[in-house]
């Protein structure tokens, strides 16, 4: 084989690896803007239902696409293609109005035009309060961040979607707000872990549609004690088994 032919072979093997670094690439964002996008749980503001240390996959498809859908959200487009309305209930990941660049998960508690209140712990929509029962306590600081036994409430809202509540201060500044008219085209986002989670009854306020990124779906893996994935050593005594391939309710 001459010298111009071994040249010729290897600069054509480089290039076939080239190509299929950059195919990849392109299919790995088209499945991130389209399909999937990976997310791991910031903050313990939805306990129980989620915790710090889970790792979950979100649904790009379930409200349409938006500028946020794409990576960095350029300013191409504004508002939502072939978007569709949330319901009440979903666990969702949004843009923080205040800054574009976070992302926040809550629970979607108000849709356009409700009128949303807490009155002395319990949730009103509309004027009327959503049923919630005491359910019993949980006494794992994994799962609580306390190291005391904690009330958990499940609430069931009028769609029939029922989910756990966390109760750590039975007279936190969140217990009882103003009533939150919600404006068109925007949203009311609550966490799970009421009194420990900056929502729109403070910080996020009103999530305007643009903002959400998708539904949560479902925790693929899930470690505690603040650990990363990568640190595999770790998996036998704080990989949490139980949570692996869990539907978000």
């Amino acid at each position: 084989m001459s010298v111009a032919e071994k040249s010729q072979k290897k600069s054509g093997g480089l290039g076939e690896t080239v190509s299929v670094i950059v195919q990849a690439l392109l299919l790995a964002l088209v499945i991130r803007t389209l399909l999937f996008q990976p997310f791991s749980i910031p903050s313990g503001s939805m306990r129980p239902t989620l915790l710090e240390g889970d790792y979950l996959f979100v649904t790009k498809w379930s409200y349409g696409y938006s500028r946020y859908s794409l990576p960095f959200g350029p300013d191409i487009f504004s508002g939502r293609i072939w978007g569709s309305e949330p319901k009440r209930g979903d666990v969702v990941v949004f843009k923080f109005p205040p800054d574009p660049s976070v992302d926040y998960i809550k629970r979607v508690i108000g849709l356009p035009g409700d009128k949303i209140q807490m009155k002395n712990g319990q949730l009103f929509i509309n004027g009327v309060g959503v049923p919630r029962v005491k359910t019993g306590q949980i006494d794992n600081p994994d799962i609580t961040e306390m190291p005391q036994p904690i009330d958990v409430y499940r609430e069931t809202l009028p769609n029939g979607i029922s989910y756990d509540t966390l109760d750590l201060n039975p007279n936190s500044i969140g217990d009882n707000t103003r009533e939150f008219d919600v404006p068109p085209g925007h949203y009311f986002m609550m966490g799970d872990n009421r009194d420990n989670s900056a929502d729109s009854r403070f910080t996020v306020g009103y999530v305007p549609a643009e903002n959400l990124v998708g539904r949560a779906n479902l925790v693929f893996f899930s470690i505690g004690g603040k650990a990363s994935p990568l640190e595999i050593w770790k998996w036998p005594s704080l990989m949490r088994v139980s949570r692996l391939f869990h539907f978000v309710n």
